[in-house]
């Protein structure tokens, strides 16, 4: 695998079967990095519990795994973890949200394996997938975590961690939880199909094929005043980061990539479980801010066959 900066793709996505299972594509490989082992190769943790994984993936997630693990976030305990959410109402606007992850006994676990530079992966997305938030929660001693957030209107919420626990063997888990902002809530339609997304300036164009039960290439292409950007610098360890969550239950998956260089073209192949509507959230970072591009994508349809109009991600940050 070629050394340079591995484009990765949070969850919870479309290189995925939801009912049953997951597959990432290959990507690459990590900045001045020799190549590392595929997802879910992880090593034990060292005496102090706390271990670094060089690897390119998030938790539990193999590449090209024929047969992978099933689609995260639908639980709120699995697999002897909980999140536990200390904030599970939290306001509208600015706020502060508090949880912890708790073993099979009830304690708070305090050693996980770093991967993409974290410990813990936090994302909160609002139920009709118009808000989305990738959020870098601080850890305390005793296990407890915090982030600040921005949730801009009342309803509900989903908040996914996903992380890998420190120890050898332990396989990478992502939770999910809700959330309820108090107050009058209007849910807004799914954001219509299309194949370009404009955010701060940038344009970002989804091209490719998305079938269910079957592999097919998406390919976004990031520009700006109609130029290729073909400079996108690393965030997280990569050049780009791609979520998907599913319409109507908000399952989580990542996509992982095919080969590629630092833009304009960032490929990923992904299989579809079901027809049906999905959201990609794709973060890239360029003149040292991360962006992120949304588009809706109905499964069974090309998306160069989508809506022509060009829609602004507008309600995704960063924490």
């Amino acid at each position: 695998m070629n050394t340079g900066v591995k484009i990765t793709a949070f969850a919870a996505a479309l290189a995925a079967t939801f009912g049953a299972a997951y597959g990432v594509g290959k990507g690459v490989g990590p900045v001045d990095e020799p190549a590392k082992a595929a997802h879910g190769e992880h090593a034990a943790a060292n005496a102090d519990g706390a271990k670094t994984e060089g690897g390119d993936g998030h938790a539990g997630h193999e590449e090209g795994a024929a047969d992978a693990p099933a689609a995260g976030g639908l639980q709120v305990s699995e697999g002897g973890y909980t999140l536990a959410m200390e904030t599970p109402k939290p306001t509208r606007g600015k706020s502060v949200l508090t949880f912890s992850i708790k073993d099979s006994a009830g304690k708070k676990v305090t050693a996980y394996t770093t991967e993409h530079g974290k410990e813990l992966h936090f994302i909160v997305a609002s139920r009709d997938l118009t808000v989305y938030r990738h959020l870098h929660p601080v850890r305390a001693a005793d296990g407890t975590w915090s982030t600040p957030v921005d949730l801009p209107a009342a309803g509900g919420y989903k908040a996914f961690a996903d992380f890998k626990p420190a120890g050898k063997n332990a396989k990478g888990v992502t939770l999910g939880v809700d959330l309820s902002v108090p107050g009058a809530y209007a849910p807004q339609p799914l954001p219509a199909a299309a194949r370009t997304a404009t955010v701060d300036g940038y344009q970002v164009a989804l091209g490719g094929t998305l079938d269910p039960g079957k592999a097919g290439e998406l390919k976004l292409t990031v520009s700006k005043d109609g130029k290729p950007v073909d400079d996108l610098e690393p965030y997280l360890g990569a050049y780009g980061h791609l979520v998907a969550l599913r319409d109507g239950d908000l399952a989580y998956l990542h996509v992982h990539p095919n080969e590629g260089g630092p833009g304009p073209d960032v490929s990923f192949t992904a299989t579809a479980p079901s027809a049906g509507s999905y959201r990609l959230f794709l973060d890239f970072q360029h003149g040292g801010k991360v962006r992120t591009a949304a588009f809706t994508v109905h499964a069974g349809q090309a998306t160069a066959g989508a809506d022509e109009a060009s829609h602004d991600a507008g309600g995704h940050t960063h924490g």
